[in-house]
């Protein structure tokens, strides 16, 4: 973590210093608005942490609550998500307090004697190291918390506007060009998992604000979707699930592990959660009448818990305590919408969808808080580039082009997840079935199967042989490396923070004299991507975060030696930023861990982690090239 380089610091070192529209943040809300988010969750909360990296756009976040989350219906963190955390700076944190799955059990029926369940199999949670991060289990409440703390911190000085219900919106001309009409709202809203059971909140007056853009993070049922004649299509099982977050005593011996158990009373999904005694239960309740209009929506908590038992005999289940139950059939549906381009007079896009108001799914897989977190990552920093002047409204696009296919890849995993998990014993072709598909479908759910096409941000794959282990359009996988200045061992993408800022990796040839060159052409050449896109005035490293990464171990690379470029200087007093210069380690050298050419290479990667570029050392106008369609000249 860096910090003093804009003076001494006694506080904590996570708070930034205000800037732009942080230095004098207005209570209420400004009648012009650059980004109008509305909805608080996964989706709209990430968005505006990383909005407020960008202190001269003005974002505010409107939630019909009057509080914070208390209850979130969300838990499973999957390895790409506390990548992210890592990027926003909370990771060791929630880390912390979260339960890790470390490795998940099988029960099925006995042959021996097949009403009662054993243990089948077990199977490590990431077989394969995908990540150096753990899966957790941690409340959605929470990791909204730590991300609305990143927002307040933040130069921009981020929050969340309570009490305010989103009624409907226009889009129109001008700068502001969307009208957006909001009512005030009051009542105990905050204490439950959904603000639209709150029957005795009471409305009040209306008020309109006018946004450059507005992100709709308003839920399945989301009103911002319906105002610009979006829908959600797709089907519904006709099988029911009861979920329940309880306190128990049990004799079953994996309470604390998770656990799929299918039984010849039905399936379970048993997930232990954070705090050591809590733990969430999907019960299968079976399969509904298609005339059942929902009845089995009413089906008592008591009836959920017997069924538990029913399907984990003989072991027992004694409920002391429930938090939160609810009972639902399986929906699958897709947005045929991911912004407004289609109806908005300019074709341009002004109102944009992410979150549960795009996408709908089981929570079996984990996905749903996860795959809208990186939805709000993605819009984010693009708004910011925008509302900056830093790009082209083109890039704006990418967002929907990007979103859409990993949406309906999720939907498609989660369909065949969920057919899985409400199968009986018998269905199966054979007694692993169900782990060889969790094993070997492993990378989907936890989030890296994400692989970005090639577009204005993702270039072709006409080098990809340079850096194998960086897939083109899939996020960058890190490996720790040695950090040259003070010998300390670092994971080179943990130092991807969220501010906003592309990172070159340049890769050193064995000489190093190709990185030389390389980094001269970058500081001095008129057509050189810093030349032209770095503000006036600004840091050398305040839009690219250049990196050297030798093949020698650190001892052997002398700083004194190195360019410029990356020793830049930094802050108002211009001091010396020693992290850019790394060196692989010897036990796990990261160019032979991500099959880098020993003739050197490029990577760029994208303000969000995914790799957008593998291009030659020996060639840094193909860099200049990428940076084209991307930004705008000073």
């Amino acid at each position: 973590m860096q910090f003093h380089h804009y003076g001494y610091v006694s506080t904590d070192p996570r708070v930034q210093p205000a800037a732009g529209v942080g230095l004098d943040r207005p209570e209420e809300l400004p009648a012009e608005i650059d980004v109008l988010i509305v909805g608080s969750g996964p989706a709209g909360i990430v968005a505006a942490a990383q909005l407020a990296q960008f202190p001269n756009v003005v974002t505010r976040v409107v939630e019909r609550r009057d509080g914070r989350l208390v209850l979130g219906q969300a838990d499973g963190i999957q390895a790409r998500s506390v990548e992210t955390f890592q990027a926003f700076g909370f990771a060791r944190s929630i880390i912390d307090e979260a339960y890790q799955i470390t490795e998940t059990s099988f029960w099925s029926p006995d042959p021996a004697s097949p009403k009662n369940i054993v243990r089948s199999g077990v199977t490590p949670d990431d077989p394969q190291g995908i990540s150096e991060f753990p899966h957790l289990i941690v409340n959605q409440a929470r990791v909204i918390d730590y991300f609305a703390e990143y927002a307040r911190r933040a130069p921009a000085r981020g929050n969340i506007d309570y009490g305010y219900e989103f009624v409907d919106l226009a889009v129109g001309e001008g700068e502001y060009p969307v009208a957006v009409t909001l009512r005030k709202v009051t009542g105990q809203t905050g204490a439950g998992l959904n603000a639209a059971t709150a029957a005795d909140a009471i409305s009040g007056d209306t008020v309109v604000v006018h946004a450059k853009y507005v992100i709709g993070a308003d839920g399945a049922s989301s009103r911002v979707r319906r105002s610009i004649g979006g829908s959600l299509s797709g089907s519904t099982s006709m099988h029911a699930w009861g979920v329940m977050d309880v306190l128990s005593v049990t004799d079953f011996p994996d309470i604390r592990k998770k656990c799929i158990i299918h039984s010849e009373a039905g399936s379970i999904l048993h997930i232990p959660r954070e705090g050591n005694h809590l733990a969430r239960i999907y019960v299968d309740l079976g399969e509904t009448d298609e005339h059942d209009r929902g009845k089995v929506r009413n089906t008592p908590l008591e009836d959920v818990i017997a069924q538990a038992n029913a399907i984990m005999h003989p072991y027992t289940l004694d409920v002391r305590n429930v938090a939160w139950h609810s009972v639902y059939e399986v929906a699958h549906r897709l947005t045929d919408r991911f912004d407004d381009a289609e109806t908005s007079p300019d074709g341009k896009s002004r109102v944009f969808l992410m979150g549960d108001a795009c996408h709908t799914h089981s929570a079996k897989a984990g996905q749903g808080m996860n795959v809208s977190m990186q939805d709000g990552w993605n819009l984010g920093w693009k708004l910011g580039y925008v509302l900056e002047g830093r790009s082209p409204e083109s890039l704006l696009q990418t967002y929907s082009d990007e979103r859409r296919v990993t949406a309906k890849n999720l939907i498609d995993f989660d369909r065949e997840w969920s057919t899985l998990m409400a199968k009986k014993p018998e269905e199966f072709d054979s007694p692993g079935e169900l782990a060889d598909f969790y094993v070997r479908t492993a990378e989907f759910p936890a989030g890296f199967m994400t692989e970005y096409t090639e577009s204005m941000l993702t270039g072709n794959a006409a080098h990809q042989e340079l850096a194998t282990g960086f897939p083109l359009g899939k996020r960058f996988k890190s490996v720790e490396t040695t950090r040259v200045a003070d010998a300390v061992d670092v994971h080179l993408g943990h130092h991807h923070r969220a501010d906003g800022r592309f990172r070159i990796y340049a890769f050193a040839d064995a000489a190093g004299t190709q990185l030389a060159e390389w980094a001269e052409w970058l500081l001095a050449n008129t057509e050189s991507p810093l030349q032209r896109f770095t503000p006036l005035g600004g840091d050398l490293d305040s839009i690219f975060d250049v990196k050297a990464v030798f093949q020698q171990e650190h001892h052997a690379v002398d700083i004194m030696d190195v360019s410029k470029l990356f020793l830049p200087l930094t802050g108002p007093f211009q001091l010396v930023d020693y992290e850019k210069i790394y060196a692989a380690k010897p036990e796990t050298d990261i160019f032979e861990e991500r099959g880098i050419s020993r003739d050197g290479a490029v990577v760029v990667v994208r303000p969000d982690h995914y790799v957008a570029a593998v291009l030659p050392l020996s060639d840094p106008a193909a860099l200049a090239s990428f940076f084209e369609p991307i930004f705008l000249a000073r």
